[in-house]
């Protein structure tokens, strides 16, 4: 089945990074496929140290998408082009139970990833396979594909009073 995790509230790669846990503990084979963040993610650890995940590559350094000039969402296109390419090869090839696209609603607002792309690869997925996208802002037509739809929605946050991301909790 196919999970949307969306919205402006905490919580979404959380969800999904403890779906993809819950999975493999039963013994489910799992792609975790991350879009707009870094190695140093706090959930990178623990997620390559799991028995029957996956990681895929992320950059060592990458700003917010608000604070890249062309060029450099440019570039950053073209590594998040073929991270997603890379996977959905694996993901089918290698007969993965579960995918998951974190942030990838994010790089497809953006432009780095058309909707096309992605559409088409989570309708034409073996239907055995479980696929789970987060993000914000995502299109009428993912959330009607999806089978599970989560809106994470912010009522107060910290970063609204000028606090930044604080490691082991937002990254």
């Amino acid at each position: 089945m196919i999970h949307a995790y969306y919205g402006d509230g905490k919580g979404k790669t959380t969800a999904a990074v403890g779906l993809a846990v819950r999975a493999a503990g039963s013994n489910m084979k799992v792609l975790f496929v991350q879009f707009l963040k870094t190695e140093f993610s706090g959930e990178r650890h623990v997620l390559s140290h799991t028995e029957n995940v996956t990681l895929t590559f992320c950059p060592l350094e990458l700003k917010f998408t608000f604070d890249m000039d062309e060029k450099e969402k440019m570039q950053a296109a073209k590594i998040f082009k073929g991270i997603f390419e890379r996977s959905v090869t694996t993901a089918l090839t290698e007969r993965y139970d579960m995918v998951v696209l974190d942030e990838v609603f994010d790089v497809v607002n953006c432009g780095m990833l058309t909707e096309a792309e992605v559409y088409e690869f989570i309708t034409n997925a073996p239907k055995s396979m479980e696929i789970v996208m987060t993000g914000h802002n995502p299109s009428q037509r993912f959330l009607d594909v999806a089978d599970y739809v989560t809106e994470f929605k912010k009522i107060k946050h910290p970063y609204d009073l000028g606090i930044t991301g604080r490691k082991g909790i937002e990254f």
